[in-house]
């Protein structure tokens, strides 16, 4: 029987280079998906991960989110914040590798890069 890991890491930085088309932001977390070793799982209706593109005054850019066979990942883009702003959050039920998950922000060119990291197994620990 295989015991659950239950990981989570919440990420906040400031970019460069934001994504700002829901192409580029589902191919970005598809190739996340495959770097951090999970699968994207099949859905119901549409595709997956499903990404918008937000048109409104204070919330403009795209944001996305993938179902993983592990749970999710749901990331949104500020493009109209000089830097642009990135919340990422990645969650799982398997192992994950915050390094990673940084690494791949790297497109972006990244000035600040802020994250916490969860072990949600039995209660809310923040790790390293």
């Amino acid at each position: 029987m295989i015991i659950p890991e239950h990981k989570h890491i919440i990420i906040r930085a400031e970019v460069e280079k934001p994504l700002i088309t829901t192409d580029d932001i589902r191919k970005w977390i598809i190739d996340l998906v495959k770097k951090i070793g999970m699968e994207i799982a099949p859905i119901d209706l549409g595709t997956n991960p499903i990404a918008a593109y937000v048109d409104e005054e204070g919330n403009r850019g795209v944001t996305a989110v993938c179902i993983i066979k592990t749970s999710h990942i749901a990331c949104h883009i500020w493009d109209e914040l000089i830097p642009s702003m990135v919340q990422l959050d990645v969650y799982t039920c398997s192992k994950l590798d915050k390094e990673k998950v940084l690494e791949h922000l790297e497109v972006m060119k990244p000035l600040k890069v802020e994250y916490k990291v969860f072990d949600r197994e039995y209660k809310l620990d923040e790790k390293e």
